[in-house]
């Protein structure tokens, strides 16, 4: 068939952010769907809030209750939301209660009462909430199945021939899916969970079935807030965007040896780990990076996960760095993520947001140990591929990402980072103590740099009031690595 011989399916936008990137453009318009979840996991929300970005006084709504909340208190509810827009009440959306034709007659009836109000006023969308006690009027009959399933065909058919863009809302859980004819008939199938682990509640959102589009396979999180459902693709970042050609520029550190050392500062659009333990300077860095570029006139976020923007802000002043000037012109955002059932999705989700606002060209990420502490249980089992998917959507718009990590610090060990991380970033700065004639002292040496050759040296360093400070190279010890060097013995002859 020729692509001007198909029949164009047009959509409907759901109101919702993130859902219709992940519906694949939007709702497929007149066509039949489920919202389907165990209680409390935002069935209705979500369905009031599709419904009141499509009705129309000239394409209202119909929303038909079945023995659950009457309309009066639903709406009570769902005024608290920002998509609540109580104009609509007054002939862009309408309540029907068929409570007491469930609860009197049969299936047909039940139908027949959809009809007429479907025929008065021809809605461009219906809703029947909840749909799962129209099929408990009929569970138990030796005909239930056929009947359940006569009854959603009917249905499906009468509301596809009016145009109408239909959702049934209804508590299921998983096991019911199969054979199961409501969900046979159904075109589209938006299945909401929320899963308790710990202390920490965690939203899901899968589209099991959409006929007619290609949707974004997986759990997609979302959240409830003030504005309503909000989701978050798990692709978001990864996808649609044009990756911008490699860069041969060179961005400062700040740090003028640190440069030198790297062969002339960091390749533009590499990500950058900077691992060591307590203490030894990795923030103070990061700061130094990020200020060195709002010098330059290059917009920068800050993503912190242990401190607040202004105790971030005040300790950089210690160092003579001015991070406050810069937020106040639009230079520099600091964002602070601590929520304890965070989500990479939303972590990502807030940051290319706020590179897209200031248009950043460096984004430091403060700790990856606060990042992971911050993430609900279920996200920190999958650490590594959270990660891999936040850096490789922030580095494929070209942004230069810097993140710090402690390390747990070993004097017979030289651990370059935790999880087995490293394969993920182009560039690895190690500090680390050492011991030296019974004082702790701090090295740095470059582990990798994959945008090329950097120097091998291991190298002092002091935190100064201004900063990070890199002596010369340590060249009278072997050893420096286990962290208990010792001196090299003198070789008299060369005297």
């Amino acid at each position: 068939m020729n692509e001007q011989d198909k029949v164009r399916i047009g959509t409907l936008p759901t109101g919702v952010q993130g859902l219709d990137a992940v519906l694949g453009g939007g709702l497929p318009e007149f066509s039949f769907n489920l919202i389907a979840g165990a209680p409390g996991s935002g069935k209705t929300t979500l369905a009031h809030q599709i419904m009141f970005a499509n009705a129309t006084v000239e394409r209202p709504a119909l929303y038909f209750t079945v023995l659950g909340e009457p309309a009066l208190k639903m709406l009570r509810y769902q005024q608290q939301f920002q998509f609540f827009d109580a104009a609509k009440l007054s002939g862009a959306i309408r309540f029907v209660n068929l409570s007491e034709t469930v609860l009197e007659k049969d299936l047909g009836a039940v139908l027949e009462e959809i009809v007429k109000e479907v025929e008065a006023v021809s809605p461009g969308v219906v809703v029947v909430d909840s749909f799962r006690t129209v099929v408990r009027k009929v569970q138990g009959a030796a005909s239930a199945e056929l009947e359940l399933q006569g009854f959603v065909q009917r249905l499906a058919l009468y509301l596809t021939s009016w145009q109408a863009t239909t959702f049934l809302v209804g508590e299921y859980v998983e096991g019911e899916v199969r054979d199961n004819p409501i969900f046979t008939v159904a075109d589209g199938l938006l299945w909401l969970s929320q899963s308790l682990e710990r202390n920490s509640i965690v939203r899901k959102m899968q589209i099991m079935k959409l006929r007619g589009q290609e949707s974004v396979p997986g759990l997609h999180t979302f959240r409830i807030t003030e504005e309503g459902l909000q989701v978050f693709p798990r692709t978001f970042g990864l996808t649609g965007k044009k990756t911008p050609l490699p860069s041969a520029r060179r961005l400062s550190t700040g740090v003028e040896t640190l440069d030198e050392m790297l062969g002339g500062g960091i390749p533009e659009g590499d990500s950058v780990l900077v691992a060591g333990p307590s203490g030894t300077g990795k923030s103070v860095l990061a700061t130094q990076f990020i200020a060195e570029g709002v010098r330059q006139g290059e917009p920068g976020i800050v993503a912190v996960f242990e401190e607040r923007p202004l105790e971030y802000a005040s300790r950089a002043q210690m160092f003579g760095m001015d991070l406050d000037a810069p937020q106040g012109n639009g230079l520099l955002e600091i964002i602070y993520l601590r929520p304890l059932d965070l989500s990479v999705d939303e972590t990502l989700h807030e940051i290319l947001k706020a590179v897209e606002r200031i248009g950043a060209k460096r984004v430091v990420i403060d700790s990856l140990a606060g990042f992971e502490m911050a993430l609900a249980p279920s996200f920190r089992q999958d650490f590594r591929e959270s990660l891999y998917r936040m850096i490789g959507a922030l580095t494929g718009v070209g942004v230069t990402v810097l993140s710090t990590i402690e390390l747990s610090e070993s004097f017979t060990d030289l651990l370059f980072s935790p999880h087995a991380i490293s394969f993920l970033t182009d560039d690895i700065l190690r500090f680390r103590y050492v011991e030296i004639e019974g004082q702790l002292r701090k090295v740095l040496v470059i582990v990798k740099m994959r945008g090329g050759d950097h120097s091998k040296d291991i190298r002092e360093y002091t935190i100064t009031p201004e900063g990070i400070a890199i002596g010369a190279c340590l060249s009278g010890y072997w050893g420096l690595v286990t962290g208990i060097p010792r001196r090299m013995p003198v070789d008299e002859s060369t005297r």
